[in-house]
């Protein structure tokens, strides 16, 4: 119910925006996030946002990475922009059906996308 695309490999510097798209339902009511995973690392919470267009990032992304949505096309966005190797992971769309918050750990996303690889080289 949720595809993510817009992965590839770029150059250090370069920018990627990634889509999410949902079906099935609408998700407008629900807080959606991308979540991020480096191999050999733990996924780990990247940016979300709240039904309301409310906006929170990791710490680490800040100033780099946009997340927006388009509740008419059902899909939500991500920008990143100055990547650096260090980004390099698979990213995944999530969803929160409480979506007055953001979370920041797994387990309120109930909905997972399966995953677009996103390999910045040096």
């Amino acid at each position: 119910q949720l595809q993510a695309s817009g992965g590839g490999l770029v150059q250090v510097g370069d920018s990627l925006r990634l889509s999410c798209v949902a079906s099935g339902r609408t998700f407008s009511d629900y807080a959606m996030a991308w979540f991020r995973q480096a191999p050999g690392k733990e996924r780990e919470f990247a940016a979300g946002i709240s039904s309301s267009g409310g906006t929170y990032y990791a710490d680490s992304l800040k100033g780099r990475f946009t997340i927006s949505k388009d509740n008419a096309k059902n899909t939500v966005y991500l920008q990143m922009n100055s990547l650096k190797p260090e980004d390099t992971a698979i990213y995944y769309c999530a969803a929160d059906r409480q979506g007055n918050r953001i979370a920041t750990i797994e387990f309120p996303y109930t909905i997972w996308g399966q995953g677009t690889q996103v390999t910045v080289s040096s």
